[in-house]
């Protein structure tokens, strides 16, 4: 008999997965992400120092074992500290930045099965490395959210919230520590752990009288600091340009140690649902549900601006989410959605350059100059995007002449510039960086041009 809470893939079901696959390394190419392969285990330490000691994954989750050297090894249950540990020990810190990354494989964790909940799951995730813009985050989200509507899942609300940054977040943890301490008898065992450990986890909790206390429990978002409250509106602007469906949940936290500021989730809102979530954040846990459930997080992430920092390396900025494939595909099920065969897989070097496919064309990067036109820029690379244009933008706030060479060294052919000038003509500059020279296009004229040749 096959292990609890794993699955086998039969042929039939292998041919969704394979489409599926195949979809999700054209998506990330779409958006100029490099693919990267890492161990399935890890030493312990890594964990022990990314997730936190007091994270239900390392507290009951993982599957830990010693190996005849002596050596403590745990089978990944999550993506991110292994990406980060491979960021960090193959130099990419040296590579230009931001260093942009997708994977794709098996994790474990012993948790209780459930449908679409498996102790070995397949994950999918990306990771974004040296922006701290808060676009970034936003690109992120929107990663996640267009893939969904490739699949034909349309249903869909972002649950957001933000957790504060070393400078507001220990004031905040003192408040939160005071008001759990001061109910800690109704708090169960776990909790009461959790509170001389990270009060935040509290907010992880399933058990009824605990979620009870959360109602009145102080919100990150009454505490945060001028530079956190402003980033998140960012990344809200962001959303909102593509009318991408957003909430605010003050009590998500996530269930993992080394996020700081945005943390967020992407749901999927079975018919009638969807209206109710816009008007207020779902009360569910964070991981709450199968297939079946009112509402399923497809997808969850946030910053992570310490974790480099935590594994021994410089201070880098860091951002991504993890999406459970199982999941996503029993969705996809229960709406009666299929996968096309996908065309047009290749790849994209670590240092960023994406090389001519004939299935795509050559890429495109969108330089832009100003706040104001950086938003424009988001809402023109996804108009090229969805013509099946593969677009590369600026995620560091550069100077034009920096964008331009950024573009050129990651092999875009073309470079389409908007500055405040285009902004009020609705045009755009589009410059051949192969022959050097450029012209005015209209905005809306542009995926026409560029699609035509």
């Amino acid at each position: 008999r096959r292990p609890r809470g794993t699955l086998d893939v039969l042929p039939d079901d292998a041919v969704l997965w394979r489409r599926l696959e195949d979809l999700i390394a054209v998506h990330n190419r779409a958006f100029g992400y490099g693919e990267i392969r890492v161990p399935v285990f890890e030493e312990t330490e890594v964990y022990l120092r990314t997730s936190g000691a007091s994270s239900d994954i390392v507290r009951k989750e993982m599957y830990t074992f010693t190996d005849r050297g002596g050596r403590s090894l745990t089978l990944r249950p999550e993506g991110t500290a292994g990406v980060a540990r491979a960021y960090l020990e193959n130099g990419l810190p040296s590579a230009p930045q931001p260093v942009k990354l997708w994977y794709l494989g098996p994790m474990f964790r012993y948790d209780r099965p459930q449908a679409g909940r498996y102790r070995q799951h397949t994950q999918y995730g990306i990771e974004v490395f040296g922006a701290a813009s808060p676009l970034a985050d936003a690109e992120v989200i929107i990663v996640a959210h267009e893939l969904f509507l490739r699949l034909g899942l349309t249903k869909l609300v972002v649950r957001l919230n933000s957790i504060g940054c070393p400078v507001c977040r220990p004031a905040y943890r003192e408040r939160l520590t005071a008001f759990f301490r001061a109910r800690s008898a109704d708090l169960c065992e776990d909790c009461r752990e959790r509170l001389s450990h990270n009060p935040l986890r509290i907010f992880d909790c399933k058990s009824e009288p605990c979620r009870a206390i959360l109602d009145d429990a102080p919100l990150s978002a009454d505490n945060l600091c001028r530079e956190c409250s402003d980033h998140l509106a960012r990344v809200k602007e962001g959303l909102g340009a593509l009318g991408i469906a957003w909430v605010d949940d003050p009590r998500l936290v996530r269930g993992l140690d080394y996020y700081t500021r945005t943390v967020f989730e992407v749901v999927y809102t079975p018919a009638g649902e969807r209206a109710a979530a816009e008007r207020a954040a779902p009360d569910v846990p964070g991981d709450a549900g199968g297939a079946g459930g009112a509402q399923n997080v497809l997808c969850g992430g946030g910053r992570y601006d310490g974790l480099i920092e935590e594994l021994g390396g410089k201070p880098t900025p860091g951002v991504g989410f993890g999406m459970g494939l199982e999941r996503l595909l029993a969705v996809m099920e229960a709406e009666g959605l299929g996968i096309a065969p996908v065309r047009g897989r290749t790849d994209v070097a670590v240092s960023g350059r994406v090389p001519e496919d004939p299935e795509q064309g050559p890429a495109v990067f969108v330089a832009t100059v100003g706040e104001p036109s950086e938003i424009e820029g988001l809402r023109l690379a996804m108009r090229l995007r969805r013509a099946g244009l593969r677009v590369l933008t600026d995620l560091l706030s550069r100077s034009l002449k920096a964008q331009l060479k950024a573009a050129d060294r990651m092999g875009a052919r073309w470079a389409l510039i908007l500055g405040e000038d285009e902004l009020a003509s609705g045009t755009v500059v589009l410059k051949d960086l192969a022959g050097g020279g450029q012209s005015t296009v209209a905005r809306n004229e542009v995926v026409e041009v560029l699609a035509g040749g």
